[in-house]
């Protein structure tokens, strides 16, 4: 059952239409990935499917009673409140009550007066069957590293989007519209993001341009290219060849289109003759292939970045000793040590605010260590992709902010016009000269290795250069990583780019030592320690000794929350083996109906719809069973001295 139709939508700003005369369906349980190059026109169309936005003509379609919730790349401006009431409030009625019971319980912990109160919001919040929402906002708070109780307008641009991402989430919508949700998301955060949209998506319409996410979740793939959609009923790498061949062969059909169109513009040069009657349709028919040649649309050119290399660096480039650095007075990291070598493509992982910018900048000397030593090789330039940006001008032009206000740059002892050289990266003239503060991620993150590029040098440090890169010049970037000779280090959360990319990784590792493995993300996995992971639960965003009670005589008591916690967790203890149950009786029936040979050709639509049930039924075992498990560990920490 189509849950969105989307029926000759078409739009346009300036120029030529960014959606012209589109029509697509969105099906109950696909996981739909939208893809195209930056600028194509993939946020306005999630616009328009959400209802932010009115096409110029055609229509879409929700089914009725079909809830649809959307991560935008925007952080509007009229949403205040703390983290928890803004999450809480995606799901509507119930998110109000949600809200005032958390704070009537933080009331209640402060004055018992206020328990009158409490007792109130639970019943509001029992009226509304709220408490597994209550469970799944703090759980996606938690997992998304958010403080609950913090101001959202205090917030930084990207963390306002986590909180965006989680009300998202916890909505439970029938039609989930994300548009690059793992952006300000460390390689912890996606990967669980993954494994949540895995299991609790019901159905997904999502863009992105980390390819690991893509491959991993998308059922199908989309693509938005020149204003017209192509559907692609494949995984992402047969995607990319037929693609390639598909590019190839309308070139060879322009080119013998081009071929027929000289030929016929010769013989009307030569005068139409006297067969006059019977060369008007000729005529007509050179007419529309004008006009066809006319209003053909070219897929924008491919970037034509390069990078300009120095003279060798010495061979050692970097050695760290029992490095340590504090800041604030909290250790950062401790006892890490290093030596990296010319030509070493080195790549940093680590949760947000681990310190890897902070590890950066005591490894290349720009911050004093605590401890330890750092030595520098000899003949080093170095050249500096900053995540944040600071080295340029928001207020410049494009084109002044690269040649600091120059018309002329040399790239490799040539010396070129700035306009040119800013079409490499895929900069019209027009948006060229736009200012800075304008552009969107991906062209102001091209407008920084434009930048970069126009500097020799022999040691490379890109931080976060990936964010808002569109598949292609990812692709790119990392073909011209891989041929540069010198020294590279990079901190990136797009695994697929380290994969391809580095070849050693240094990781804050869970357990909080910094280590350095061989190889990339997928070899980080292999080798790292392994630790024992729990599900987050309610309150776990705050650490558990903050919230554990001590009484006089040094034993543990339990607070309001925790005690509700732990009867709310009997009680679904007490219900899961008949859940398990229930749905071992259902996995036999359907084996049953399944087993019989006729079933499919009796009733082909029945027949299909058992098979996802049954899918449907293992995939709620399977969580089931692992949410039993968490529960009965769970309760042994819920034991008052």
């Amino acid at each position: 059952m189509a849950l969105v139709s989307i029926r000759d939508v078409r739009l346009a700003f300036s120029g030529p239409a960014v959606l012209d005369g589109i029509s697509m369906q969105i099906e109950a349980g696909e996981r739909v990935c939208l893809v195209g190059r930056n600028g194509e026109g993939k946020t306005s169309l999630m616009r328009i499917v959400s209802g932010a936005m009115r096409p110029d003509s055609g229509e879409v379609s929700i089914s009725k009673g079909v809830r649809v919730a959307r991560l935008q790349q925007d952080v509007p401006q009229d949403i205040h409140g703390r983290v928890f009431d803004v999450v809480a409030a995606g799901i509507g009625e119930m998110g109000k009550a949600l809200s005032a019971y958390r704070l009537a319980a933080a009331a209640a912990e402060r004055d018992p007066a206020a328990l009158r109160d409490l007792e109130a919001a639970q019943q509001a919040v029992d009226a509304s069957g709220g408490w597994e929402a209550y469970r799944t906002v703090e759980t996606v708070v938690s997992r998304l590293k958010l403080d609950m109780d913090a101001e959202f307008f205090t917030l930084s641009g990207g963390m306002k989007r986590r909180v965006l991402l989680a009300r998202a989430l916890a909505s439970d919508p029938d039609v989930l519209l994300l548009d690059e949700p793992t952006n300000h998301l460390d390689i912890d955060s996606i990967t669980w993001l993954e494994d949540f949209l895995l299991r609790h998506a019901k159905t997904l319409f999502f863009v992105t341009h980390d390819r690991a996410l893509l491959k991993k979740l998308a059922t199908r793939i989309v693509e938005l290219d020149r204003g017209r959609l192509a559907d692609w009923a494949c995984d992402y790498d047969t995607y990319l060849t037929r693609k390639e061949e598909l590019l190839h062969a309308e070139e060879k059909e322009w080119d013998r289109f081009d071929i027929k169109l000289a030929e016929e513009e010769k013989w009307l040069r030569k005068g139409v003759t006297a067969r006059r009657r019977r060369n008007q349709g000729r005529l007509r028919d050179l007419m529309t292939m004008r006009e066809l040649r006319r209003t053909r649309r070219y897929r924008p050119g491919e970037a034509k970045m390069q990078m300009q290399e120095s003279g060798l660096s010495g061979k050692l480039v970097i050695e760290a000793r029992d490095l340590a650095v504090d800041l604030g007075g909290r250790t950062i990291f401790s006892g890490f040590s290093t030596a990296v070598m010319r030509g070493d493509k080195v790549g940093i992982i680590g949760p947000n605010g681990a310190g890897k910018t902070t590890l950066l900048r005591a490894l290349l000397g720009e911050i004093e260590p605590s401890a330890g030593s750092v030595r520098l090789g000899t003949n080093l330039d170095i050249a500096y992709f900053d995540q944040l940006r600071t080295s340029l001008d928001m207020d410049a032009r494009a084109c002044d902010a690269v040649a600091d206000g120059n018309e002329w740059i040399t790239v490799d002892d040539n010396r070129r016009h700035v306009m040119g050289y800013l079409q490499d990266f895929l900069f019209t003239n027009e948006r060229a000269r736009c200012k800075v503060h304008t552009l969107s991620g991906g062209e102001r993150n091209r407008l920084l290795l434009a930048r970069l590029f126009t500097k020799p040098s022999n040691v490379l440090v890109l931080d976060e250069p990936t964010n808002d890169l569109d598949a292609e010049t990812l692709d790119l970037l990392e073909e011209l990583l891989l041929q540069y000779s010198g020294t590279v280090l990079i901190v990136s959360h797009d695994r697929a780019f380290l994969n391809n990319v580095v070849t050693s990784t240094i990781s804050f590792d869970p357990d909080g030592e910094v280590r350095e493995y061989v190889g990339g993300y997928d070899d980080w996995l292999r080798q790292r320690p392994q630790t024992e992971e729990r599900p987050v639960t309610a309150d776990a965003a705050a650490p558990r000794e903050a919230k554990a009670r001590v009484r006089s005589d040094g034993k543990r008591k339990l607070t309001f929350n925790e005690k509700r916690e732990r009867d709310d967790l009997r009680k679904e203890l007490d219900q899961t083996p008949a859940r398990i149950e229930a749905l071992e009786t259902l996995q036999a029936d359907l084996n049953a109906k399944l087993a019989d040979p006729a079933f499919y050709q009796r009733d082909p639509g029945a027949f299909a719809k058992a098979t996802t049930d049954l899918q449907q039924a293992e995939a709620d075992l399977d969580a089931l069973l692992e949410r039993w498990e968490f529960v009965e560990s769970r309760l042994a920490e819920l034991v008052e001295d």
